[in-house]
C-alpha cells in the first residue's frame, strides 16, 4: 500500500506570547506533517502548545518564525485576505465549545457556511441535509442548539465542517465536553472524514482514550514535539500496549 500524500507540513514553528514584560515561548521550533486520508492526533497536557500549533497550521495565528505548507503553497506568504479565502475553501473546523449560532436551526447552521462558499440556496440545502444525515441527525434538522444535547451539537458542528468537503479538517478538543459514549461517536465521525472523504484530519486532545482511533499520534510537551509514531505501528508491538 502506498503512503498517503502529505497534505500539510510545518517547519521550525516558533510562537511567543507577551504579557507585559513577561514572554512565554509556546512553540519552540516545531516540525509537523499530516497526511491525506489519515486522522493525526496531537496529544499533550494543558499548556503544551497543541492548540497554538493547530492555530498556526490553519492560518488562524501567525507564527513568529517558521513556515506552513498547505496543499502545496506556503500559507504564511499569502496576504491576510487570501489566508481567509484559503480557510473558507479548504478547511473545516470543529471546536470544544461547538460555536453554533443560538438562533439558527441545525440545517441553517450548515447551509450558512455553504452559502458563503458561493453555493445557491437549493444546492446548499441539499449538501447540508446530506451532511446532517451522515452524522445521524436527519430527524433533527429544524432544532436549535437549545433543543439539542451536547453530543448532537457537536455532530452539527461536524456536519457543518464536512459539508464543505474540506481537504484539511481541524478539531480542537472535540470530545472534552462530552461523555464517553458521545465522545466515541464524534471520534468515529472524524475517522470517517479521513477515510471516506479523504481529508487530512488533525485532532488536538489530551484524552488518552482517543489514541487508539488515530492513524498517527504526535506528542507535544512544553512547546516541543517529543515523538511522532504511527499509531497502528505502535499498537502492533505488545510492549507498547497500555503505554
Amino acid at each position: 500500500m502506498s503512503t498517503p500524500a502529505t497534505e500539510i507540513s510545518a517547519t521550525g514553528l516558533v510562537k511567543t506570547f507577551k504579557t507585559g514584560k513577561l514572554e512565554t515561548r509556546v512553540l519552540k521550533g516545531v516540525d509537523f506533517s499530516a497526511r491525506h486520508g489519515e486522522l493525526t492526533m496531537v496529544m499533550g497536557p494543558s499548556g503544551s502548545g497543541k492548540s497554538t500549533l493547530v492555530a498556526a497550521l490553519s492560518g488562524l495565528l501567525r507564527p513568529d518564525s517558521g513556515q506552513v505548507t498547505a496543499m502545496g503553497q506556503p500559507l504564511w506568504n499569502l496576504s491576510p485576505g487570501k489566508i481567509d479565502k484559503f480557510r473558507l475553501d479548504h478547511c473545516g473546523f470543529i471546536f470544544q465549545g461547538f460555536n453554533l449560532f443560538a438562533a439558527l436551526t441545525a440545517l441553517q447552521q450548515v447551509t450558512t457556511v455553504l452559502k458563503y462558499q458561493g453555493h445557491d440556496v437549493k444546492t446548499a440545502r441539499e449538501k447540508a441535509v446530506q451532511a446532517l444525515t451522515e452524522v445521524g441527525l436527519s430527524h433533527r434538522l429544524n432544532q436549535r442548539p437549545a433543543e439539542l444535547s451536547g453530543g448532537e451539537k457537536q455532530r452539527v458542528a461536524i456536519a457543518r465542517a464536512i459539508a464543505k468537503q474540506p481537504q484539511l479538517l481541524f478539531a480542537d478538543e472535540p470530545t472534552s465536553a462530552l461523555d464517553g459514549e458521545n465522545g466515541q461517536v464524534v471520534i468515529r465521525l472524524l475517522q470517517r472524514a479521513a477515510k471516506d472523504h479523504g481529508a487530512a484530519v488533525i485532532c488536538v486532545t489530551h484524552d488518552p482514550r482517543l489514541e487508539d482511533y488515530a492513524d498517527r499520534v504526535v506528542h507535544i510537551e512544553d512547546g516541543l514535539i517529543t515523538d511522532t509514531p504511527d499509531a497502528h505501528a505502535a499498537s502492533a508491538q505488545p510492549a507498547s500496549v497500555g503505554a
